[in-house]
């Protein structure tokens, strides 16, 4: 009999894989290796310099097509003498398994690998398992997931229900399903006056006074007070400077910059909107030019409960031991593109160390989170 697929030796030889951001190091070839040995038909749809696999197992079209969705590539580990391990060993000590990616998220894609692998070859479904699989999640993200997901609408591949493997997990394993997130947009905003002497003033156009009054209009705004299934809206503001050295100079300009994080009572464009008519009505008042740049990296959305998110629920807990919240908490994830081709939720390991120094993910949570997916596989598809 075959021995099962582990998945933390298999999260341990993506880990020795350097997969910065966009760079490949060798970890989807190697994901395509064992797929392709699993009888996983595999693609490998890289646009530009973003590489990307698309696996599947069974028919193409079959209407029972589940899907898992997740990314090899890392952030950089910083200064390597900062971590007490190797950032690219991938070793296994104390019961954790140490490196960048280990939790964020190359445990998630070995597990949701292994499973997979296991299942197809245990128990062959009918119908399909499809595994879309990004080097550009934690990079600009317009050639990851979105790629393969065009890719697939133009051959005619198609999932009908997706889980994507992000760590959603705040402190215990099994506590949290995310089903949606909140839509994030970030705006510049320039201040335009007129450079001069500070001992005459008058003779300039302070661009400051009028920028850091806008933002502080801008900061005491209550977008709103929450929805039933998503927290209020935040605004944070993020950066303030001049890029002037001179204390005896009233600076030409001023920049700032902001994030807004918003539920499901908004969209981005509407924000933008919002944004400005407050910057022209704060320009009118002070003379001084305030220009808004804004780019939307997502927008809200919701996988209503139901049907997928009630079968990954009952995996859980049968696993966990622990019924999990329905949250849509947290910052943005590829599911906001995947949530356009078919229902989507997300549900992965505790989050704790991801993209810090020493970056772990305990060995028996992985070996969990594999359980998890095969019984959400085993049930889909009984």
């Amino acid at each position: 009999m075959t021995e099962p697929l582990c998945p933390v030796a298999l999260t341990a030889a993506l880990i020795r894989c350097p997969s910065v951001t966009p760079t490949e190091g060798g970890a989807l070839r190697l994901l395509e290796e064992v797929l392709t040995e699993a009888g996983f038909a595999c693609t490998r749809i890289d646009r530009g310099e973003t590489p990307n696999l698309f696996a599947r197992w069974g028919p193409r079209g079959h209407p029972r097509s589940f899907g898992f969705n997740g990314h090899t590539d890392v952030v950089p580990p910083g200064n390597p003498d900062d971590w007490t391990q190797d950032p690219f060993g991938g070793q296994v000590e104390g019961g954790r398994i140490w490196g960048r990616g280990a939790c964020d998220m190359k445990s998630g894609v070995a597990a949701f690998v292994a499973a997979a692998v296991d299942f197809v070859r245990d128990t062959p479904p009918d119908g399909a398992v499809i595994l879309t699989i990004t080097g550009d999640e934690e990079g600009p993200g317009r050639d990851g997931t979105i790629a393969i997901l065009d890719w697939m609408e133009a051959q005619g591949e198609a999932m009908s229900a997706c889980i994507v493997g992000e760590p959603t997990c705040p402190e215990h394993m099994g506590e949290m399903i995310k089903i949606g997130r909140r839509g994030s947009m970030t705006a510049t905003i320039t201040a335009r006056g007129r450079q001069g002497h500070t001992a005459y003033p008058h003779k300039a156009l302070n661009p400051l006074p009028a920028l850091v009054g806008l933002l502080d209009r801008l900061a005491r705004h209550e977008l709103d007070q929450g929805t039933e299934h998503f927290d209020p809206s935040t605004l944070a503001l993020t950066s303030v400077d001049t890029g002037n050295p001179a204390s005896n100079v009233v600076p030409a300009q001023a920049r700032a910059v902001l994030n807004i994080r918003f539920n499901d009572l908004h969209s981005g464009a509407a924000l933008r909107d919002w944004l400005q008519a407050q910057a022209s009505e704060h320009e009118a008042a002070t003379g001084v030019a305030l220009d808004v740049a804004v780019h939307i990296s997502g927008e809200p959305f919701l996988t209503p409960p139901g049907p997928l998110s009630d079968l990954v629920a009952r995996a859980v807990e049968a696993e966990c031991g622990r019924a999990p919240v329905l949250s849509t908490s947290g910052g943005t994830s590829d599911a906001r593109f995947v949530k356009d081709h078919c229902p989507v939720v997300e549900f992965g390991l505790v989050g704790t160390s991801m993209h810090q120094v020493d970056e772990y993910a305990e060995t028996d949570q992985i070996h969990t989170l594999k359980r998890v997916y095969a019984r959400v596989l085993q049930e889909y598809f009984a």
